[in-house]
């Protein structure tokens, strides 16, 4: 499967689409058949996905706060509950996590063929006898 990126002149994914996408990640990278190389292609566009994420929270956190200013032109902090950033987080984390265990399990392969010598027998021996 080939990397999604946008056309140049392409409108951003809306926020709910991004997130989404980054969820869909979070769970092709949980597989345990995936590729080491699909693992780090996804990951990638998973990581430019919750920076996009991240920075439209940060945005959409400015906005709330010049609307919440009182009279006299003071911010009023205004805590948010979670949500969306937290559902981001979790999907981001899960993804890091993911990629973890998709690298840790294209090292124990290459131990494993190390250990046999490569051969389908194992036991480090040829096959033939010479």
């Amino acid at each position: 499967m080939a990397k999604r990126k946008a056309p140049v002149g392409a409108a951003a994914p809306t926020f709910e689409e991004a997130l989404a996408r980054l969820e869909a990640i979070v769970r092709e990278l949980e597989e345990d058949e995936l590729p080491l190389e699909r693992s780090l292609t996804v990951f990638e566009e998973g990581v430019r996905l919750s920076r996009l994420l991240h920075e439209r929270l940060n945005e959409a956190e400015r906005k709330v706060e010049v609307l919440m200013k009182n009279e006299d032109g003071e911010k009023v902090p205004v805590p948010f509950s979670g949500g969306a950033e937290a559902r981001a987080d979790a999907a981001a984390d899960a993804a890091a996590d993911a990629a973890d265990v998709a690298a840790d399990d294209a090292e124990d392969d290459d131990e494993d063929e190390d250990a046999t010598g490569g051969t389908p027998g194992g036991h480090g021996q040829s096959a033939l006898p010479f």
